[in-house]
């Protein structure tokens, strides 16, 4: 019996073990989105002008659909009466902020000049992906490899009030003021963002499901009772997320499928900072969250909200201000084509250090708070 439980401790076999078959393959399923989307903007060049005239104030409908599908099952999973006491768990939500706001900005500046000093177009828009902070994809990722939801769901919510506030004012300090000070021109001469589009942004991919995951579980809670809810209903939304994601990666990719193609060497340029970013914010959040005590759960989720960007927001900012032809967008577009691959590759990199690094201890401290979140060990694969 000892023996076995030793088997099922070890990290090479939880890895697998611990997430469903559909979710084993989705590496597969974002690489073929990918491809699909990048497909139909090269070989049906008229596919980029139908999406879009699709918009509304920048704001791309197919896109917004296909986000707003894929938030609204993790955020349907959030037992918001924990909220409360997740409140209370100060270091990680002061540890997330600094991560979010003082680190992460700064090292994409850095790693933007550093790598791309010669092309201020796709720089600005790199710099702008680093300024706009999680509120959407993450919420997937987290689920994926077993993190806290309400956690994650209070990060998210703290972030998206923190960019109605700060982005416009970053944006300016980021694009127009350092490089003046650092001795640079500036790569765009008057950079000027507006507080509404970014209001506008966050209350429609973070406003819109997260109401809906409000009103479901707590009209579907009061009907049903909160085990059918858990039990039942929430092992088969869970998963539809999966398709509001690939449907929005088909929309994202077949915008700039043929200037992928076509421009090969400049998306390798583009994606080298966000590479480097992603691996370095992720590697330094989850060795600092692990080093000052923090158990699996609130490690996992600590490190996936530092580490991944609102993409949506970087999109619809450069499309506003630069045009959708611009470098900038450009940019901004290559960014999920760089996080979505790496974040999934992470999660299976996470699930493999909860058995190195955390112990039953640790890792299961959450389990008796009522606050665990239920993702790669939860009932994602029931």
């Amino acid at each position: 019996m000892e023996n076995s439980k030793v088997l099922v401790d070890d990290p090479s076999t939880r890895v697998l073990g611990s997430i469903s078959a559909i979710d084993r393959l989705l590496p597969l399923w974002i690489v073929a989105a990918m491809a699909a989307g990048v497909g139909i903007g090269y070989y049906l060049p008229g596919s980029a002008g139908i999406i879009n005239s699709m918009q509304v104030d920048a704001i791309s409908l197919p896109i917004a659909a296909g986000l707003i599908w894929m938030m609204y099952p993790p955020l349907a999973a959030v037992n918001y009466r924990r909220i409360a006491g997740v409140r209370k768990a100060g270091r990680v939500l002061t540890l997330s902020t600094v991560l979010n706001w003082a680190v992460g900005p700064f090292l994409m500046f850095g790693l933007a000049w550093l790598l791309l000093p010669d092309l201020p177009g796709f720089r600005d828009g790199v710099i702008l992906v680093g300024l706009a902070r999680c509120i959407a994809m993450v919420l997937v990722w987290n689920m994926l490899a077993g993190g806290n939801n309400e956690y994650a769901a209070l990060i998210v919510a703290m972030n998206a009030l923190f960019q109605i506030a700060f982005y416009s004012v970053f944006a300016y300090l980021f694009i127009n003021i350092l490089p003046a000070y650092l001795g640079h021109a500036a790569g765009a001469a008057s950079i000027h963002v507006d507080p509404a589009t970014v209001a506008w942004s966050v209350a429609v991919f973070l406003g819109v499901p997260l109401a809906m995951g409000i009103i479901t579980r707590y009209s579907l809670v009061s009907r049903k009772g909160e085990r059918w809810y858990e039990e039942r209903f929430l092992p088969r939304l869970k998963p539809t997320a999966l398709l509001g994601l690939l449907f929005t990666l088909v929309m994202m990719f077949g915008l700039e499928g043929r200037q992928m193609v076509a421009l090969p060497a400049d998306l390798l340029r583009v994606a080298a900072p966000l590479l480097a970013y992603f691996l370095i914010m992720f590697t330094l959040s989850y060795l600092i969250s692990w080093k000052m005590g923090f158990d699996y759960e609130e490690t996992v989720t600590t490190s996936f909200t530092a580490a991944s960007n609102n993409f949506e927001l970087a999109i619809a900012v450069a499309v506003s201000i630069f045009g959708i032809t611009s470098s900038q967008a450009f940019a901004t577009v290559v960014g999920p084509l760089i996080e979505v691959p790496v974040m999934i590759g992470l999660v299976y990199v996470s699930l493999w250090l909860k058995g190195l690094l955390f112990g039953r201890g640790r890792g299961n401290a959450a389990a008796g708070t009522g606050s665990r979140g239920s993702g790669a060990e939860g009932d994602w694969r029931e």
